[in-house]
């Protein structure tokens, strides 16, 4: 593929900028049948705690409303398995292993580990053309209410240089998880906060096209809820399942019903029709709370658990009610699929400035066409985690099969040799087939080998000072 930079890329659409404006002599002309953008990412959120995806202990009727009102996704995947990663991701519709940021910020360092971890991107470079920026040329309101993490520091002041305020969103609230000293009856996790803004957002900006971006910090440890839902949760059946946590149905509680809120907001505006609401979430459950049952491992690793999210998108009388889609999709999916929808004759939108994106455009899907054609989705994680398993690693899923690399492995030929998995037979990634698949191991490794080479990947490297007896510790923890 022939990729363009993202100066070029800005230049596009500061150029379709210029003609949208100029044109948009009235709300109404301004619309021109382009739909508004709910986009609402939940943190360390897998699949098992929305109801929608088979446990029933969780409780989540409103967005057990979105998926019967629209689309469901089953194999929908986070671009990495920490936060940060995916963030940028779903800002710039480019893998991590390109914006190379590639690790949550500020990242953890682990000085006597195997492998010495890569000097990668510490933020997202204010040079990157994030989604806002490319909606907030063709005319749309853009507004991010909650968790950015995409600055050099997780709080102001150094944070303010990298805000979103600087990357295209005209309003914004930044939030962060709690301490473990909050008062989970206090808003620890702002989820209060996050809907007052965008309820209000939503009355100011109904005549106009706009982009509402909602990342949650919930469910991000440390996990609490008030104390009567978690008590609530405790006693119902099933608290007692490794995968069931009654704080964290507690607090999908409060979550679900922000999203109700905010559901019946876009009704009262009668903007339902014209809003396409998506939910997702950023990468896997973190093991030390949950299970992430049926899936492998959790947050942090490369295996199911750390990579398989919700994803559900409505959009009334586009996207057909009770859909369900097994198209494998992710986090850079949605850069391309919202420009797209965004087109309009005030602002064309010309294939030629999508090359430089990574994904792929969903928009026909959304509307009843089949997936889109890709060979493979890819996964690039050079980095020690305390919840990790496994050390530095990348993966890749083309089709329905997935090799899991661990880079210790690649380098030196210790640690865990390369994994294959057939998802279509395996989901659960229970039978590792691969020393009886020694062929599809290496033509795997070899398209893996080629996506680190097409995107300048950054590998980590032999570390001399190696201790085995300290390897695993970290020398300091930052947020995740």
């Amino acid at each position: 593929m022939n990729y363009v930079s993202s100066t070029l890329l800005l230049a596009l659409a500061t150029a379709t900028a210029a003609a949208a404006v100029a044109a948009a002599s009235s709300a109404g002309s301004a619309r021109e049948g382009r739909p508004n953008f709910v986009f609402i990412l939940a943190d360390d959120l897998g699949t098992p705690p929305v109801a929608a995806y088979g446990n029933a202990y969780y409780q989540t009727p409103n967005l057990d409303r979105l998926a019967r009102e629209g689309l469901r996704f089953t194999d929908a995947y986070a671009a990495c398995p920490v936060c940060s990663p995916t963030r940028a991701a779903f800002m710039t519709g480019q893998y991590p292993a390109r914006t190379r940021v590639t690790d949550f910020i500020a990242g953890g360092q682990f000085p006597f580990a195997r492998l010495q971890q890569p000097e990668w991107q510490k933020f997202l470079p204010l040079s990157a053309l994030t989604l806002a920026e490319a909606l907030s040329a063709r005319g749309y309101a853009t507004a991010l209410f909650g968790k950015w993490h995409l600055a050099r520091a997780y709080v102001g002041p150094e944070s303010v240089a990298e805000g979103p305020d600087r990357q295209g969103f005209a309003e914004n609230l930044i939030t962060h998880k709690p301490k473990k000293t909050d008062d989970p009856e206090k808003d620890a996790h702002g989820v209060e906060a996050i809907t007052t803004h965008a309820l209000d957002f939503l009355e100011r900006h109904r005549d106009r096209p706009f982009f509402l971006y909602l990342p949650h910090n919930s469910i991000h440890s440390p996990i609490m809820a008030p104390r009567a839902l978690v008590e609530k949760h405790r006693t119902r059946p099933g608290s007692d399942r490794p995968e069931n946590n009654p704080v964290i149905a507690a607090m999908m509680e409060v979550l679900d019903n922000s999203i109700g809120r905010v559901l019946a907001k876009l009704d009262a505006l009668g903007l339902r029709e014209n809003t396409l609401v998506i939910f997702n979430g950023d990468n896997g459950g973190l093991l030390g709370d949950a299970a992430q049952i049926p899936w492998r491992g959790g947050k942090a690793q490369l295996h199911e658990g750390g990579i398989r999210v919700p994803l559900l998108a409505r959009w009334p009388g586009t996207i057909a009610a009770g859909r369900l889609s097994a198209a494998p999709v992710t986090t850079v999916d949605f850069f391309p699929t919202f420009l797209e929808l965004a087109a309009s004759t005030l602002s064309p939108l010309r294939p030629s400035s999508l090359t430089t994106l990574d994904g792929v455009s969903l928009a026909a899907h959304l509307r009843g066409g089949p997936p889109p054609a890709r060979d493979a989705i890819y996964w690039h994680y050079p980095h020690y985690h305390s919840s990790g398993d496994g050390g530095p690693a990348g993966a890749v899923r083309a089709g329905e099969w997935k090799l899991v690399e661990y880079y210790e492995h690649t380098l030196t030929g210790s640690g865990r040799a390369p994994e294959l998995f057939n998802l279509r037979t395996d989901p659960a990634e229970k039978k590792n087939l691969a020393s009886v698949e020694p062929a599809r191991v290496a033509a795997l490794r070899a398209q893996l080998a080629a996506f680190h080479q097409s995107t300048s990947a950054q590998m980590p490297t032999v570390n001399p000072a190696y201790d085995p007896a300290r390897g695993k510790k970290s020398s300091g923890k930052n947020p995740d």
